[in-house]
């Protein structure tokens, strides 16, 4: 485990065993980490689903399981010289697109409304248009609807890890 690595706590365990769902405050917390700063949570469960999430935004876990059951993880941000950059079948090219038409910032909206709102704004656009978002993480479901529809895009998280950047040129002809 890294020593220099600072850490912030959050125990979920009561949101948990009051029925509640505990991504926001999750999230919230990531948010507000500083750079360098990791999380370490307590859980009920072994919490699976949270791991790739968090993988996206840059932090390697490392799990231990309690004596009553319960969990601990530990976050870390992972260094590295630059994000991945993931990118729809067509859009290796991206750099050659057009400026984007609207730029939008979808960062403090919470799932489904970005999604919601990307699809809506492409539909008023012409093939070949490009569309600038700022999301808070990386959407499958959209890049998967995205190319579903025949558009092609290309995104990664920005340098601080809180915002995942998306390219989005409409398909069709153009």
């Amino acid at each position: 485990m890294s020593t220099t690595a600072n850490f912030k706590e959050l125990d979920v365990r009561p949101i948990l065993r009051d029925g509640g769902e505990p991504f926001p405050a999750i999230m919230d917390a990531v948010q507000s980490l500083q750079p360098g700063e990791g999380l370490r949570l307590l859980a009920t469960f072994r919490p699976v689903p949270l791991l790739s999430v968090m993988a996206r935004r840059g932090y390697s876990a490392e799990l231990k399981e309690l004596d009553d059951g319960e969990w601990e993880v530990m976050f870390l941000p992972v260094t590295e010289a630059s994000a991945e950059v993931l990118h729809s079948i067509g859009a290796e090219e991206a750099a050659a697109w057009p400026d984007p038409l609207w730029r939008v910032d979808l960062s403090e909206q919470q799932p489904p409304v970005p999604m919601e709102k990307v699809l809506s704004l492409i539909e008023l656009m012409e093939p070949g248009e490009v569309l600038f978002a700022v999301l808070s993480e990386e959407s499958r479901f959209l890049c998967a609807e995205l190319e579903q529809r025949g558009h092609q895009w290309v995104g990664n998280l920005d340098a601080s890890k809180r915002a995942y950047r998306m390219l989005i040129r409409v398909g069709g002809e153009g």
